[in-house]
């Protein structure tokens, strides 16, 4: 039975694809802009884009060619997706499931590009007075995530390793801000969550990690475009992928200065930040075929599981040439 909680989270999902329609001036289904003037980003409350966004560097590079910048803010991978396929965004970053539910749902979108794994950057977390101890304590507990993001297939991975069935446990669908007044008030027994909100979790209500991504799941993060855009101006994207690479580099050999500007970007204590910061990993790369058959993988199983409504495959959402 559908709980009044993830009803609201289904209305939440739905209200955020119509703002992402009204912000693009369009309706659901609308093609993304592909004018050379502005190039519209997606960002989330933490990674490479808003390190970006925070150095300003890109619109640095974009300024003579006459193109500027727009950044939007999204709360999640699910609801930034919404708003690249309705038309409101051009670009934007992701985890590893956001892309499988979205292009399952039709959206027109590319993988132009990712991070290293991050196996570490996500995690199972727990009051830290829990009586659960292990993976196996999860079974018929009520477990917050937000439906469809990069923590989904971790929670998946997780109970498999258990041995739990995905249907005996509680999942209760909720976006971070709501998951977390959740978990705080113990209407849930775990959360699945990603950083920032997992360091923050752990710094500001001692949440105890019962077992983060690593040997369960790579968690790497994408980059991906409108196909549209993609196609109609790929140097463009380009430039954007040399300048996330460039912020990388640097990112990677200047942990204190990526917390400084990552906290002032998010408005987040910079002990979070900088929890968070360290275990990110830098280096944008391109998508190899590994990578998209470890995306297949996770498309493969979410369709098992009837989590998508159709199976698909990942290598139709890349570009037909390279950047």
């Amino acid at each position: 039975m559908t709980s009044h909680l993830e009803q609201r989270s289904a209305r939440r999902r739905t209200l955020g694809m119509l703002f992402a329609a009204a912000v693009a001036g369009a309706l659901p289904g609308a093609a993304s802009a592909q004018s050379a003037k502005e190039v519209r980003i997606g960002y989330q409350k933490y990674g490479t884009l808003t390190l970006l966004k925070g150095r300003g560097t890109l619109e640095k590079r974009l300024a003579p060619r006459g193109v500027t910048v727009k950044w939007t803010e999204f709360p999640a991978g699910p609801v930034l997706l919404e708003g690249l396929n309705v038309g409101s965004i051009d670009f934007g970053t992701v985890g590893e499931a956001p892309p499988i539910f979205a292009q399952a749902a039709g959206a027109d979108l590319v993988y132009v590009g990712n991070e290293p794994p991050s196996p570490g950057s996500e995690a199972i977390v727990v009051p830290k007075g829990s009586a659960i101890r292990t993976l196996a304590d999860l079974k018929g507990k009520k477990i917050a995530l937000n439906k469809g993001s990069n923590v989904h297939y971790l929670l998946v991975r997780a109970l498999e390793k258990a041995g739990i069935d995905y249907k005996d446990v509680q999942t209760v669908f909720l976006p971070p801000a709501d998951a977390r007044a959740s978990f705080e008030r113990g209407a849930v027994d775990a959360w699945v969550i990603w950083d920032p909100f997992l360091a923050a979790a752990e710094k500001q209500l001692g949440a105890r990690v019962l077992a983060d991504g690593k040997g369960l799941v790579s968690n790497h993060q994408f980059y991906l475009a409108a196909r549209p855009y993609a196609e109609a101006q790929p140097e463009i994207v380009r430039i954007v992928i040399d300048e996330l690479a460039k912020v990388d580099e640097w990112g990677r050999q200047n942990i204190k200065e990526v917390s400084a500007i990552l906290a002032a970007q998010t408005g987040l204590d910079s002990s979070i930040v900088e929890l968070a910061a360290q275990r990110y990993s830098y280096g944008v790369k391109p998508v190899t075929p590994e990578v998209i058959r470890e995306q297949q993988k996770i498309a493969d199983v979410f369709a098992n599981l009837k989590l998508i409504p159709k199976p698909i495959v990942v290598k139709d959402a890349q570009l037909a040439f390279k950047l």
